[in-house]
């Protein structure tokens, strides 16, 4: 049976958490997969990184404004170098990109607006407009992953944020391979992917508040699948 690991401070006052499990249960069950997951607590987690990094098979950045920035982090930074199918939702997709940023494009002090609004580097930014409670059109680049999975180049998509890319740092996120593959109608950063990793994605918008046990999302979908398919690591 395979192990998902929910990265975030579960509240089951916050829709979005409550949401997530269900969504998992609604693809697990049309895939036909056993599966199960747990949230796991971010103030816990550097202490328990080795336990963690072997006890599961994926992990999802769940939305939310984490107790640890530093532990999810880490957990991100270990799915990415080893290949371990991730995927990032609203908070998970902003804290996807502080990783990287971060560790791979060297912006060491590379920060979060709500959490830090005097950082040397914002790379999260607040929106122009909240888009809290908003269903809105997102763009999907036809030579994507993403694209892929949806087979088709435009979606309607659930969001709950304020923040997200600071458009200053677009491009040079992008051409790092951290690739922007989903926009709005003017271009600001919807889905983020790792074309060359076994499943890393991204999205400001919350895929799991569209999910239902009879019209499931299709993002959920495949990070399950990959999950399913993912070998155990030798470390």
């Amino acid at each position: 049976m395979k192990k998902i690991g929910i990265v975030g401070d579960f509240s089951p006052e916050y829709p979005s958490h409550s949401a997530t499990n269900q969504a998992l249960k609604h693809s697990a069950d049309k895939l036909g997969l056993a599966i199960e997951f747990e949230w796991l607590p971010t103030a816990t987690i550097i202490e328990n990184m080795d336990a963690i990094c072997d006890s599961y098979q994926g992990f999802w950045i769940g939305p939310g404004f984490p107790d640890s920035l530093d532990g999810v982090l880490d957990i991100t930074r270990f799915a990415r170098e080893n290949d371990v199918p991730l995927l990032g939702t609203c908070g998970g997709f902003q804290y996807m990109i502080m990783e990287y940023a971060r560790n791979k494009m060297g912006l060491k002090h590379a920060g979060h607006e709500e959490r830090d609004p005097d950082a040397e580097q914002i790379i999260i930014g607040k929106l122009a407009c909240s888009l809290v409670g908003q269903s809105s059109e997102v763009m999907v680049n036809k030579h994507s992953r993403a694209y892929s999975i949806y087979q088709a180049e435009h979606t309607v998509e659930p969001f709950r944020c304020n923040y997200g890319l600071h458009p200053d740092y677009r491009r040079q996120l992008h051409e790092a391979g951290l690739e922007v593959v989903g926009t709005d109608s003017v271009g600001n950063a919807r889905i983020v992917e790792l074309p060359e990793h076994s499943f890393f994605i991204g999205t400001l918008f919350v895929p799991q508040l569209g999910s239902s046990a009879v019209s499931t999302h299709c993002i959920v979908d495949s990070f399950l699948v990959a999950v399913r398919d993912k070998r155990a690591i030798c470390r």
